[in-house]
């Protein structure tokens, strides 16, 4: 059937979900280290760019649920989406026709507004609504595009004329950066398309191959690199089912979301070091019939699952949310795609906070193999004209919710177009500007104000913020996972088809039993020394028969497990780091050969890293020195790690 998903009075556009609150993220609440804005219906405090520019330093990075800046200040994303490169041409007819594109809103493939107000007006509005950050979609088509943008797309910019959509997109980012603006591109379609539906911009690999996808965000990153200023690669936009395959999450086929994004996400950052890491989960699988299973799960799949990087402290996990569709509702209001399910403006407030903290800000929750910043990438309603009565309601519900957590958020969209009756085109935009480049409405003069102005007034952390504990997974269920960037530049040869390494600075301290997962951690961890790591497959240096009858793999001493090896399921050795000091010798064995050792409590169930799997794990005083299995070359399908060697740091 063909799927198409519906945005309210805006034509074809799937919009994710979930953003909110409990009290278990309330870290940010007013107390030590948190300053306390004024709220209300303030105006925000406007910032020159200079000013702005001063406010922070790049590059960005995390501590725990926390963005910080280069001084390790808490840098909070109050962001915009200022969108049109990625096109707002509905995909069908002519595409300079103002009726085949969103809103009535031709953007040239450029960012739309630069046809009516020059771009330092533009940024000036910007700074007005108190934003720090500017999401900046485009389309992938762009890269290769050497057609020049019609004069008349760039009337209030002449600068501009004669330049490509890239060439103009360039001008954008060094126009946002240079007036003290954080950029995030994000790549949201393919080709020139508003999204979202069944638009053939489904996925990353619509419409091409991973590698082009992943060549083509090289070729982004290379070409902002020496603009510290460009902070973040949003890695796509609201993956979601195409006509026949859903996207999956750790299933290892060529649709895997997670196997996707890790193996992008390291290439940039063995690229640029400096960049944050943007990603958002699953925004719809399934057949939207009742009876069907279908749904909208953003941010759940890590509950079990998480990615990891070769930096620990450069990712940011991503949702989107919209009243109009739900968790298990689409947005379409009859018709095909039309299900019985509830849209999140009919949710009452504390239904809506349980749901969204479920899918969504439990990520920001510390101590987790999950943990890391949620930015709420995109959200928005309708302003001036709204007639739908629930709207209202839930954006000012939602702007508490986003308020009270402290979470990072960008409105969508920023700027629209005003007609020559003086409507605006798209009474969902930020701010509007009329063919003479009269800037005609701004949120701030319609019923949005309060709720804005209280949202970016919110009292929140500020200040210097202390350094996070990591905890990471690895998986090698269907591939090699090696997170050392050490490792990456000088591989070594393992046994069997499969290798995983913890990111650097990080060591081995849990192994699961069948299912080829790890846990990394770097609390209380020793210095790394200078020698070559070391991959051990025996007993040779075991100086005691810590596990009698078992075969053993153990790091010489001096060293920890920082990685080990596979082949297909059978375990085959350990990857050995070497210390900087001396490390602890006495023995403690931790079996796990008929259960979790140590057992899980209900919130470690909750948030299992090995589901359904029996689990080893050394204590945070302690380092891996070695595992002990079973090993028969022709059995190898049942050889499993049983026992752990612990041994103290000190």
């Amino acid at each position: 059937m063909s799927l198409v998903l519906l945005r309210r009075k805006r034509l074809t556009r799937l919009l994710p979900a979930l953003v909110a609150v409990s009290a278990l993220i309330l870290a940010g609440a007013p107390g030590a280290g948190v300053a306390v804005a004024s709220t209300g219906s303030a105006a925000p405090t406007v910032l020159t760019g200079r000013q702005l520019a001063a406010s922070w330093q790049a590059p960005l990075s995390t501590q725990g649920r926390y963005v910080v800046d280069a001084r390790g200040n808490r840098f909070k994303l109050k962001a915009g989406n200022w969108d049109g490169s990625q096109s707002h041409y509905q995909g069908s007819g002519d595409m300079t026709d103002p009726a085949n594109n969103e809103a009535g809103e031709v953007s040239n493939n450029i960012p739309i507004g630069l046809d009516r107000a020059p771009i330092a007006k533009i940024l000036a509005d910007f700074h007005s609504l108190g934003l720090n950050t500017i999401r900046l979609p485009y389309a992938d088509e762009m890269i290769d595009d050497d057609s020049t943008v019609p004069d008349s797309a760039v009337k209030a910019n002449p600068q501009l004329r004669g330049k490509t959509p890239l060439e103009v997109y360039d001008a954008v980012v060094k126009a946002l950066t240079g007036d003290g603006f954080a950029v995030v591109l994000n790549d949201h379609t393919t080709t020139y398309h508003w999204c979202c539906g069944l638009d053939g911009n489904e996925r990353w690999d619509s419409g091409q191959s991973t590698q082009k996808w992943e060549d083509d965000w090289l070729f982004m990153v290379d070409r902002y690199k020496d603009n510290k200023r460009v902070v973040g690669a949003d890695l796509r936009n609201e993956v979601r089912r195409d006509t026949w395959d859903d996207p999956n999450w750790g299933w290892g086929n060529d649709k895997d979301e997670y196997a996707a994004f890790q193996e992008a996400g390291d290439k940039i950052l063995q690229d640029d070091p400096d960049m944050l890491i943007i990603m958002e989960g699953i925004n719809w699988y399934g057949i939207p019939l009742n009876g069907l299973e279908y749904g909208r799960p953003l941010l759940h799949s890590l509950v079990n699952l998480s990615p990891t990087l070769i930096k620990s402290n450069k990712l940011v996990e991503s949702v989107h949310f919209y009243g109009y569709i739900g968790p298990n509702y689409t947005g379409v209001a009859s018709g095909p795609g039309h299900t019985n399910d509830w849209p999140y403006e009919k949710f009452p407030v504390d239904q809506l906070k349980q749901l969204v903290n479920d899918e969504a800000l439990f990520v920001t929750q510390s101590g987790e193999h999950f943990t890391a910043p949620v930015w709420v990438s995109e959200f928005g309603a309708a302003g001036t004209g709204e007639s739908d009565p629930l709207e209202p309601a839930w954006f000012h519900n939602f702007t508490d919710i986003l308020a009270a957590s402290d979470t990072d958020f960008a409105i969508w969209p920023l700027v629209g177009w005003t007609d020559a009756n003086g409507k605006q085109q798209d009474n969902w935009a930020a701010l509007s500007y009329d063919a003479n480049g009269n800037r005609t409405h701004s949120l701030e003069q319609d019923w949005r104000a309060a709720d804005w102005n209280k949202l970016v007034n919110a009292p929140g952390k500020t200040g210097k913020v202390a350094k996070a504990d990591h905890w990471n997974m690895l998986d090698l269920d269907f591939r090699s996972q090696n997170e050392s960037a050490y490792i990456l530049a000088n591989p070594v040869q393992t046994p069997g088809n499969r290798q995983g390494s913890c990111t650097d600075g990080e060591r081995l301290i849990g192994l699961s039993r069948e299912k080829h997962r790890g846990l990394c951690t770097d609390v209380n961890q020793p210095a790394a020394g200078d020698g070559d790591w070391e991959v051990v497959t025996d007993a040779k240096y075991t100086t005691d028969d810590w596990a009698p009858g078992w075969e053993k793999a153990q790091c010489p001493q001096g060293s920890f497990v920082a990685g080990y090896s596979m082949w297909d399921t059978a375990f085959t050795g350990v990857m050995c780091e070497p210390a900087a000091g001396d490390l602890g010798t006495s023995n403690r064995v931790v079996w796990m050969d008929r259960g979790d050792n140590p057992p899980l409590t209900p919130t470690q169930i909750g948030y299992d890293w090995a589901p359904y799997d029996y689990k080893g794990q050394c204590d945070t005083d302690e380092y891996l020195a070695g595992v002990a299995f079973n090993w028969s070359s022709s059995q190898k399908y049942h050889d499993t790690p049983d026992a752990l060697l612990c041994r103290p740091l000190d």
